[in-house]
């Protein structure tokens, strides 16, 4: 039976640069998203009127914490692409990290379609008080639509460089 140990394991080849920039760009493209939701449950004004805010947002009330958790629950979920190009920690066999992280950008990219889609119907402007809270949501929102792309790039180098690593032959 032959055992591999971490020390006959093969590595991979460390990340590209630019994959590492990449990574560290989806976690950044969160962040004013996070921040205008976080602006929103403050109680400044982001672009919605203060009765879609208590009627549809239920802010001030328990809407300041869903507003709240979702910009943490994205902010952590935009670190997921920096553990792919981490040398040091992997939680998981490449083989799975690779399909996961294939999963979750197939995912984005749906998303992204989706709230496009969204953002041009009429349906979607309803809530908005004017030209220049559409301009304010454009601004942090926008970021978010190059994280699909970036998400892709960086699965795309990490399912790359460990290609064949995630299988130990049986002698």
């Amino acid at each position: 039976m032959f055992v591999m140990t971490t020390e006959s394991a093969p590595l991979p080849a460390p990340a590209p640069v630019w994959a590492r920039r990449a990574a560290h760009a989806v976690a950044l493209c969160a962040v004013p998203s996070g921040l205008g939701r976080i602006a929103m449950a403050s109680g400044i004004h982001v672009g919605y009127s203060d009765q879609v805010l208590r009627d549809v947002f239920d802010i001030p009330g328990w809407g300041i914490a869903y507003v709240v958790g979702l910009s943490v629950l994205t902010e952590l979920v935009a670190l997921f692409p920096l553990l792919l190009v981490s040398d040091r920690w992997r939680p998981l066999r490449p083989r799975t990290l690779s399909a996961l992280a294939w999963t979750a950008s197939a995912a984005l990219v749906l998303v992204a379609l989706w709230q496009l889609v969204v953002a041009c119907t009429v349906e979607s402007r309803t809530y908005m008080s004017g030209g220049a809270a559409q301009t304010v949501w454009g601004i942090v929102y926008a970021p978010l639509f190059a994280v699909p792309a970036l998400m892709t790039a960086v699965t795309w180098s990490y399912a790359r460089r460990h290609r064949g690593l995630g299988h130990i032959p049986r002698t």
